[in-house]
């Protein structure tokens, strides 16, 4: 069982996936790489699994071998900090 990563409603779903199934609350593609436990933003490829194939749409279904359910779908930030206000914040405001 896993959690959609656009309304973070429980799926019930076989496992893995059909890469067609979608959520039946919202309707978005379920077998995606945002909603796999291997998804990281920090890693090359976006991908913490180093034989998956590279994946450009992390939203659309694709036909990835690894896919795995996140444990934990929780929303990741993936905006740099402000290079200034780092800065300002390790030096002051001079």
């Amino acid at each position: 069982m896993g959690t959609c990563f656009s309304c973070k409603a429980k799926l019930s779903t076989e496992l893995p996936p059909a890469r067609g199934a979608e959520c039946a609350a919202c309707g978005a593609d379920i077998k995606v790489c945002r909603n796999c436990r291997f998804y990281d933003p920090t890693n090359y490829n976006e991908c913490a699994e180093p034989n998956a194939e590279r994946v450009v749409e992390k939203e659309r279904a694709n036909f990835c071998e690894y896919f795995e359910f996140s444990k934990d779908n929780t929303p990741t930030d993936t905006t740099a900090p402000d290079p200034m206000a780092e800065l300002k914040r390790l030096f002051g405001d001079k």
